[in-house]
């Protein structure tokens, strides 16, 4: 499962997830440095990342252009990088299912 992580993320997520979500990275760590939410939209789409993200923004871009791609919108309000990670690692079975069914294109974690 690749899963691109938003600035809005710690970086520091990908140390605790590593075992389920292998093929993550953190949008920081992608160079050349993606400057703005549609960048990190086109570099998703264009290299079959979901993106993780707090931000609204991602919603709206999926509603205007549709998906790739998909977002899992974290919808926790503000939490620690431990929750988030333990969230993700709980939900693996229902995040792996949204992510393989193609009409489909957010999942809400709450």
């Amino acid at each position: 499962m690749k899963l691109l992580f938003d600035e809005n993320i710690s970086h520091k997520i990908l140390k605790k997830i590593d075992s389920v979500y292998k093929e993550s990275f953190h949008c920081n760590s992608i160079r050349p440095l993606l400057k703005n939410d549609l960048e990190i939209w086109e570099y998703a789409r264009n290299n079959n990342f979901s993106i993780v993200t707090f931000d609204e923004d991602f919603y709206e871009w999926m509603v205007l252009k549709g998906f790739p791609p998909k977002i899992i919108w974290l919808r926790t309000g503000n939490t620690s990088t431990n929750d988030i990670a333990n969230s993700l690692n709980l939900k693996v079975e229902s995040i792996k299912e949204f992510l393989e069914n193609p009409d489909i294109g957010i999942l809400e974690i709450y």
